[in-house]
């Protein structure tokens, strides 16, 4: 007999509770010529190809392949490297008991993945954005993805015309946290969805394209608002009262599918159905989706809060590599620390869903001087840190961090200090002691 046919009642099961509330990290850095800046190519003897089979042979794992092409590196822990479409190289942790041992452990893995890049010439740049590469210096990874993605934002017009950058251009840090039920679920995501355009502002950290500093603070969050309006921005049900999870399920059943894999493993453009069509009525080639099916579908939408088996936080710029720990530090200190989420939650609860979109249009050129609704974003962003400050202070003291934690905030303290941001700064560095200079850039900036 067949698998029985996935049902509508089947699709909250993918958001089941945690027994820990755990720290996953994701890095995202561009791998470049130190003398030019550029991305490198994935072939070649010197490429990402030839990369991620020197990470493949010295760390052993699992290899991945896309038509053939190794793609990633599957680890032994748990942990993943893999490429991103322009060659971006992304390292997955394992999930973490605490912030310090999350950030310890990427630390000691960019580390070694410096080191091997540097075999190959080349020097390994966190941030949010590659700086001296546009759409034409970048080689495509060859990801089977890659070229339906590119189709659909081309064929939005100018609603996906940053999509293409993003895959091509774009880097980040991510933080992974869990939930312990439904009421945690929803308090969580909530307050996530409510201070992601705030976090976004306090992060940006882009300001650089194609060797030009051009007055925007972050080109990522800028290409983000210009991807695709149905699967971008906020998660919607969080800010439109949200009690459980089929709020959520119910939001995503309305998305079209982007693309799915057929049962002879090849993928198939979703044809711009929604997935409750599919559910209803089978995909345009009559098959039928499954739960890998409803899993893909989640992973196909980019909003602030990505909703899967945890809550993947992916509103904020990736900071200059010493500072990246304050990405999940200021995540874990809100989030796991039940006074300091109900106290960031009140603070910003009454902002409405328009207001947090218009935020998100003005913060990649405004950074922290933005306003939601009437108020400075940069007075919410010192709240916020506080709090998260005040919750890691708390996580320390019940034994469930270590007493460097709060510390990874004093580099979000200087910002606000000073009313310069990270974008800020490199701008006024790169006109400065760089020089204009990638070559200095690279140095001043890799790992």
């Amino acid at each position: 007999m067949g698998e029985s046919p996935l049902r509508r009642e089947d699709l909250g099961a993918l958001f089941r509770p945690a027994t820990a509330e755990r720290i996953g990290l994701e890095i995202e850095c561009g791998v470049v010529d130190p003398e030019t800046g550029r991305a490198a190519p994935y072939e070649g003897e010197h490429g990402m190809g030839a990369v991620l089979a020197a990470v493949l042979k010295e760390w052993s794992g699992e290899p991945l392949y896309d038509g053939g092409a190794l793609v990633a590196v599957r680890l032994a822990d748990g942990g993943l490297v893999g490429l991103e479409h322009g060659g971006q190289l992304e390292y997955s942790a394992p999930p973490a008991d605490d912030v310090v041992s999350a950030v310890s452990d990427v630390r000691e893995r960019l580390a070694a993945l410096s080191e091997i890049v540097g075999r190959h010439g080349l020097a390994l740049l966190p941030g949010a954005h590659l700086p001296f590469d546009g759409l034409g210096t970048v080689s495509w990874v060859p990801l089977a993805r890659g070229p339906i993605m590119r189709t659909h934002f081309a064929g939005l017009g100018a609603d996906g015309s940053g999509g293409a950058e993003i895959l091509a251009l774009s880097t980040s840090t991510q933080v992974h946290l869990d939930h312990l039920g439904e009421d945690d679920f929803v308090q969580k995501l909530r307050l996530h969805a409510a201070a992601s355009p705030v976090v976004a502002a306090l992060f940006v950290n882009a300001p650089l394209h194609e060797g030009r500093a051009d007055g925007v603070l972050s080109r990522r969050s800028l290409n983000w608002t210009r991807t695709d309006p149905c699967r971008c921005g906020p998660v919607v049900p969080a800010l439109s009262g949200m009690t459980g999870f089929d709020d959520v399920v119910n939001w995503a059943l309305d998305i079209p599918v982007l693309y799915y894999r057929n049962g002879s493993g090849r993928l198939r453009r979703g044809g711009g159905r929604s997935f409750a069509s599919a559910l209803a009525d089978g995909f345009d080639d009559g098959s039928r989706p499954d739960f890998d099916h409803w899993t893909a579908h989640l992973g196909q939408i980019w909003t602030h809060v990505r909703v899967r088996e945890t809550l993947e936080l992916r509103a904020a710029d990736g900071p200059p590599h010493l500072h990246f720990s304050a990405v999940p530090a200021l995540w874990a200190g809100l989030t796991y620390h039940r006074p300091s989420r109900d106290a960031a939650w009140n603070l910003l609860r009454h902002y409405t869903l328009d207001q947090q979109r218009e935020v998100s249009r003005r913060l990649p050129l405004e950074g922290l001087r933005t306003r939601l609704g009437g108020d400075r974003v940069h007075d919410l962003a010192a709240e916020l840190v506080s709090l998260a400050r005040e919750g890691l202070t708390r996580r320390v003291a019940a034994g469930l961090e270590r007493p460097e934690a709060p510390g990874y905030l004093d580099p979000l303290d200087e910002v606000l200090a000073t009313g310069r941001t990270f974008a800020e700064q490199c701008a006024h560095r790169w006109r400065t002691d760089l020089r204009e200079d990638p070559r200095r850039y690279v140095a001043a900036y890799r790992v």
